[in-house]
């Protein structure tokens, strides 16, 4: 199986299963002498851990990370970090009923035609559960990235949508919601509407937008190495991710450019920031801002009509302990994906220069 690694310099390679005894990562390109703080690292994993709340999915994982190599004294070494994260509630029996039958709208079906084996216990390789290494790298990659600010929340869960580009976002009040939504009447709706719809056995979908305060004028490159191309593909690497705009993103599709141009100031900075942090493909030093549509959830508690590996059509049951609404819980996936491409192209510009 190709595809396991993200990045060129700093580079994360990821293994492991969603039911199997341990999910882990190698990351590999980290400068040595990086301090790290565990217990931020900790933290992380918690923002993102099952279990949380009423609203996520009741599996039970502490989520703790143990550090192989890579690490001295607090510190990075410059050689490879390995660590893994082991699975302890694992419910493999939840799946034996799709064994040999299709789940409508997972990775099940082309797994199998792909690869003629699938594991089928929570998905395999192919479950959300994967993206906790990717939360361990990101926090790191967070480390290195001292002067950056990256602050992702939930800005709408079906139709309850809060609108952060007409607000001023208080990033303080992301973590004093259970669903991440800095505004308090609007996460006590989309609250509602969670329980409402995990209720009637169906879930539902959202998005997560995110404002990286603190970049430099120049990460990115102006051809097919665009920052805004690496995001976008870290973002649609995250299981469930249906769409990415940044910036204006497709409403400055029916503005005029008289609208839409940033005009400067003296300083270099500009007036409006409709080009979102970013132009040409190379970072301009204000804040970029982008959105991250997740889908409903795939898996729900009513019967479904699929077929099975024969072709036989079959009633398929949701079982199991699943996200009624992903969002909350990706909130830290999308940070920790952000970090990645940007310690990446922090570490590619230092060979843009002489």
């Amino acid at each position: 199986m190709a595809g396991n690694s993200f990045g060129n310099i700093f580079k994360l390679s990821t293994f492991g299963e969603s039911h199997g005894k341990a999910l882990g990562g190698i990351i590999d390109g980290c400068p040595a002498g990086v301090e790290l703080d565990f217990d931020t690292i900790n933290k992380e994993l918690n923002r993102r851990r099952p279990g949380q709340s009423e609203i996520v999915t009741q599996r039970k994982e502490d989520d703790s990370v143990e550090f192989l190599s890579g690490i001295f004294e607090g510190k990075t070494t410059g050689t490879p970090i390995g660590f893994i994260i082991v699975n302890k509630d694992q419910k493999s029996k939840d799946y034996s009923h799709i064994q040999n039958s299709y789940r409508p709208s997972h990775a099940d079906f082309v797994y199998d035609k792909k690869y003629g084996f699938r594991d089928y216990r929570g998905g395999g390789r192919s479950s959300a559960r994967e993206t906790v290494v990717r939360v361990v790298a990101g926090s790191i990659a967070k480390m290195l990235l001292k002067d950056v600010k990256i602050n992702a929340f939930v800005s709408s869960v079906g139709e309850i949508t809060y609108d952060y580009q007409n607000s001023k976002v208080n990033f303080n009040k992301i973590e004093d919601s259970i669903v991440r939504c800095p505004d308090e009447k609007t996460s006590d709706k989309m609250i509602s509407l969670i329980k409402s719809i995990k209720k009637n056995g169906d879930t539902v979908g959202g998005v997560i937008s995110c404002i990286i305060s603190g970049v430099p004028v120049g990460l990115g490159e102006p051809v097919f190495n665009k920052l805004h191309a690496e995001l976008g593909k870290a973002m649609l690497s995250i299981n469930a991710v249906k769409g990415f705009e940044f910036g204006s993103g497709f409403k400055g599709s029916s503005m005029k450019g008289s609208e839409h141009n940033d005009s400067f100031n003296a300083d270099g900075t500009t007036k409006t920031n409709r080009s979102g942090g970013i132009q040409g493909g190379i970072s301009n030093g204000m804040d970029i801002y982008f959105n991250v549509a997740f889908k409903p959830v795939s898996t729900i508690m009513r019967d479904q009509d699929s077929i099975d590996n024969d072709g036989n059509e079959v009633k398929v049951k949701g079982k199991g302990r699943h996200d009624p609404c992903v969002v909350p819980r990706a909130v830290p996936i999308v940070e920790a994906m952000s970090a990645l491409v940007l310690a990446d192209y922090h570490l590619l510009n230092r060979l843009s220069k002489i």
